[in-house]
Parts: structure tokens; C-alpha cells; sequence
């Protein structure tokens, strides 16, 4: 796929066509889609095709049952575990002298750079509207259990990593499937991995950076007015490779600035509404546990709000994915139980956090109404059935919801909608690269390579029209979980293990707080 895509349309030849000639450009586009839908639509479907008989994917099924086991496992130590994690994120624990690469915050703020997105603005507002508001009910509780799986991938990540000379490290799923596979004598670490490592750089040019691209120049021309797309791509190539170039301090040194700016922004409008309609929060809850176990959606009462719900969460914090575990493995600790702590914090953030507050704006301001003459319920300002609704019309409703309290929030949302868009390319651009070396070996020239090749895909992801390839690589995405998970189901005693050594030594005091 990429291959293919880089050879025909590099970033000049893209540009000029472009501007050139719009119509032919559209031609170009219909036939790069005609070709990957013809050729990969199999995958796709296969990846998020339904149960039969029913409307729940099996991958998310696969991600939530997964979720729900290492709970279990662990003995909820997503809940046991939680005042640790907060204090390990706070340095209390760190030791500067340790290997990696990035803090304990650092770390965390790279991997939700990859998850915090468009997902929380447009997939919220889609799982609320069509499941109703009881999808935001099993929406926490997936976002919940999905901690321990963040958890669990995580720790065996940093357990598992190959640390260089130089002081930089490369981990993730590649390696703690190879190595992790070896140490316990179980074969087939090594297919795994290049699955995995294949599906993973996939996926980071299209669903970590093509679509990143096209939904930030949609956000931008609309505010500004159309424009070519191909001027938002070269810009943001620009500035991508500026920041990935530098490596993973670079890119870390960026998203522990740019992660909490943006989730100020959006948090702090949430709550500034949620404030101003403190009268309500009670009432919407109540819908949202009524809509849990009831018939308030649209989409088959409690199960099309369990659908919803679940799939958001697993489609927005990526737990189980793997990707996370690749940012994680930089960390400088000594003690690989440690970052699994601190990355449970993620899909509590992204999730249970971040994404409730989107649902209870939407429902707070009254964005969705029940048609009396259908019973459906309808987007209030523009009385369209929710039965319709898509991305596009997902970032409409959160933006009308918003804008219903500040006028002027469509600028903000455009702004917040961008930062989202780059943090997650530079994330994912990481991913990529490390599932790049792992493929085709260390070294400078074949890491430029690469992050030369990914800002290419930014310019053609904004300038271009390519829903199959996007498709593709979002498919590509969670067949990263499909091998990942199969992996941590082998793996989970050794994290057990470590858990169960540290905690012993934390009780102890052996372990202290570094000063």
C-alpha cells in the first residue's frame, strides 16, 4: 500500500497536480479508492464485521473481553493501583540516572497525544446519538477495564526493551513478542511480531496521519474558507518533521506541552458549561444510567447503547492496541511494573474523563431531541434522524452543543481539532518508526527514511480524497490488537510476577521515593 502510494504521488508531483488541475486530481482519487477498495475491502470487513446475527463487531469484543480478563487478573488494579500511578507521574519515584529516554509524565503525554483526538469530540457525539445517552454509561465502564489492559501491555513493553548505547531504547509489542516468546519457549514470537510491526506501520500513515491531515484542513477550511488542501499539507509537513526529526525527546519535549494546552482548552470549556448548567448534571446522569438498561437510543434500547458505547471506548483509548506500549518503553525507570502504573492513568483520561465530558455537554445543552412523530431521536438544531450520523455530523453536534453556551466555540473546536490532529501524527509517527527499525534494523539513514516517507502521507492525507486507503489503515489499526492481545494472553503471568515482586518491595520500603 504505501509503497505503491509513494512511487505514483510524491509530495511536488502531488502538490502542483493539485493546484493545477483540481478535476484530474479527483480522477487520481477515484482510482488510487478503486484499487484499494477492490483489493483490501476484504480486510476491512472482515476486521469490522459484525457477530452474525448481530450489530457488535467482533473486534471490539475481542478488545473489551480482553479488557475484562486482565481486570480480573490483576485484581482491579486500575482501581488499587491508582494513587501510585498518580504519584510515579508526579516524579515521586524517578531516579534521573536510570535508562530510557523520557520521564514518567513525558511518556504519558506522548502515548494520549496518540489516543486524545477527533474520537473524543466527533466519535462521542456519534455513540451518543445513536446509542442514546446511556452508550456514555458502558462507554466508562469499557474506558475503565481497558486500564488494566493499558496496564499489562505497557509494563511487558519496558520489560522487554532493547536499550542502545547511546541511551536510546526501542520497545513494544515487536519486542516483548520475540523476546518475551523466547524466554518462556513458546513459538511463534517472531510471526507475531512482524505482524504486528507491518500492521502497525500501516496504520500510522493512514489512520495516525493521512486522516489526521484531511480532518484538520476540513476544520481549518471551514473556518477560513476552502482552499487546497495541499497548502494545510505542506504546512503541517513542515512542521511535523521539524519536531520528529529530533526523535523521541523532541516529540515528547512537544507533547508535554501540547497535551495539556489542548486538554485545558477543551476540558475548560466543558466544564465552564457544565458549571453554567449545574442544575442538570443530575438529570443527565440519570438519563445515562436509565439509558444504560433502557430503551432510550435508537439502536435496540440497552444493547444498541452497549454497542455504542463499548466500541467508542475501545475505538478512542486504543487499549489493547499496542501502540501506547511502543511510547511507554522510553520511560527511565529501572522498574517495568512502574510505567504499566502510570499508563492505566491513560484510558482514564482519554475515556472516562475526557470523553464523558463531551457526552454530558451534548445532552446538558439539549442537542438531542425525541421527535414526536417518529420517536427517533434527532439532532435538535438541524432535526436531522441520528440514524444518519457520521463523523462530519459528529463533530456538527459536539460543535453545536458547544455553541449553543459560547458562539464563537466553532474557533476553539477548529483550534483544539488541529492540535489533536498533529500531536497524534508526531505520536504515531514514533510508532511507525519503531516498527520501521524493527523491520529494516537501526540506524540514521533508515530512520530519515522513514519519517521522510510519513511527512510525504501528510501532504497527500490533506490534499486527497482516499476513504479505502484510510479505511485500510484503520483496519490495520486494530489488527494490531488482534495480534497484540493473543500475545498478552501468553505473557500476562510475567507481568504478574513483577507486579506482585514491586508491591512486595513497595510495602517493605525497600522501595523509596527518590529525593
Amino acid at each position: 500500500m504505501s509503497t505503491r502510494a509513494t512511487r505514483l504521488f510524491p509530495a511536488v508531483m502531488l502538490s502542483g497536480l493539485l493546484a493545477a488541475a483540481p478535476v484530474a486530481a479527483q480522477t487520481l482519487d477515484d482510482k488510487v479508492n478503486e484499487i484499494f477498495a477492490s483489493s483490501t475491502g476484504w480486510f476491512v470487513s472482515f476486521i469490522f464485521s459484525n457477530f452474525p446475527g448481530t450489530s457488535f463487531p467482533w473486534i471490539v469484543a475481542w478488545l473489551v473481553i480482553a479488557a475484562t480478563v486482565f481486570t480480573f487478573y490483576f485484581g482491579f488494579v486500575q482501581f488499587r493501583a491508582f494513587p501510585h500511578s498518580i504519584a510515579l507521574v508526579k516524579g515521586d519515584y524517578s531516579d534521573p540516572n536510570d535508562a530510557g529516554e523520557v520521564s514518567h509524565f513525558q511518556a504519558l503525554a506522548t502515548a494520549l497525544s496518540g489516543t486524545v483526538g477527533l474520537g473524543n469530540i466527533a466519535g462521542v457525539a456519534v455513540a451518543v446519538g445513536i446509542g442514546g445517552p446511556g452508550a456514555t454509561f458502558w462507554m466508562i465502564l469499557a474506558g475503565l477495564m481497558g486500564m488494566a489492559s493499558k496496564f499489562t501491555e505497557c509494563t511487558l513493553g519496558v520489560k522487554y526493551r532493547n536499550e542502545y548505547p547511546d541511551g536510546t531504547v526501542s520497545g513494544g509489542p515487536m519486542y516483548y513478542m520475540t523476546k518475551g516468546f523466547a524466554e518462556r519457549n513458546l513459538p511463534g514470537g517472531k510471526v507475531l511480531a512482524v505482524l504486528f510491526a507491518i500492521f502497525c506501520i500501516l496504520g500510522s500513515l493512514g489512520g495516525g496521519n493521512m486522516f489526521q491531515a484531511n480532518q484538520a484542513h476540513a476544520q481549518i477550511a471551514n473556518v477560513v474558507g476552502d482552499y487546497p488542501g495541499w497548502i494545510t499539507g505542506v504546512v503541517f509537513a513542515g512542521i511535523v518533521f521539524a519536531v520528529i526529526i529530533g526523535g523521541l525527546k523532541s516529540i515528547a519535549s512537544v507533547t508535554e506541552k501540547v497535551v495539556p494546552f489542548m486538554g485545558i482548552i477543551y476540558v475548560g470549556a466543558a466544564l465552564i458549561i457544565l458549571l453554567m448548567n449545574f442544575q442538570y448534571i443530575g438529570t443527565a446522569f440519570g438519563q445515562i444510567f436509565e439509558g444504560a438498561f433502557t430503551g432510550l437510543g435508537i439502536a435496540g434500547g440497552m444493547v444498541g447503547a452497549l454497542i455504542q458505547g463499548f466500541r467508542r471506548a475501545a475505538f478512542s483509548n486504543e487499549a489493547g492496541v499496542g501502540s501506547a506500549a511502543i511510547a511507554h518503553s522510553a520511560v527511565r525507570t529501572k522498574e517495568p511494573i512502574t510505567e504499566g502504573y502510570v499508563s492505566l492513568l491513560e484510558p482514564f483520561i482519554d475515556t472516562v474523563v475526557i470523553c464523558t465530558m463531551t457526552a454530558l455537554v451534548i445532552i446538558i445543552t439539549g442537542q438531542l431531541v425525541t421527535d414526536p412523530e417518529t420517536g427517533l431521536l434527532v439532532l435538535n438544531e438541524a432535526g436531522t434522524a441520528i440514524q444518519t450520523i457520521d463523523g462530519n455530523s459528529g463533530v456538527a453536534l459536539t460543535s453545536a452543543a458547544f455553541s449553543s453556551v459560547f458562539g464563537w466555540f466553532r474557533y476553539i473546536l477548529a483550534i483544539a481539532v488541529i492540535l489533536f490532529a498533529f500531536s497524534t501524527m508526531i505520536s504515531w509517527s514514533y510508532y511507525g518508526l519503531k516498527a520501521w527499525t524493527f523491520l529494516f534494523g537501526e540506524g540514521h539513514a533508515k530512520e530519515v527514511t522513514y519519517k521522510v516517507i510519513f511527512c510525504i502521507f501528510v501532504v497527500i492525507g490533506a490534499a486527497a480524497n482516499l476513504g479505502p486507503v484510510i479505511d485500510f489503515s484503520d483496519a490495520a489499526i486494530f489488527a494490531m490488537a488482534v495480534v497484540n492481545i493473543f500475545a498478552l494472553y501468553f505473557l500476562m503471568p510475567v507481568v504478574k510476577k513483577e507486579m506482585n515482586s514491586y508491591m512486595s518491595r513497595l510495602r517493605s520500603g525497600e522501595i523509596k521515593k527518590f529525593v
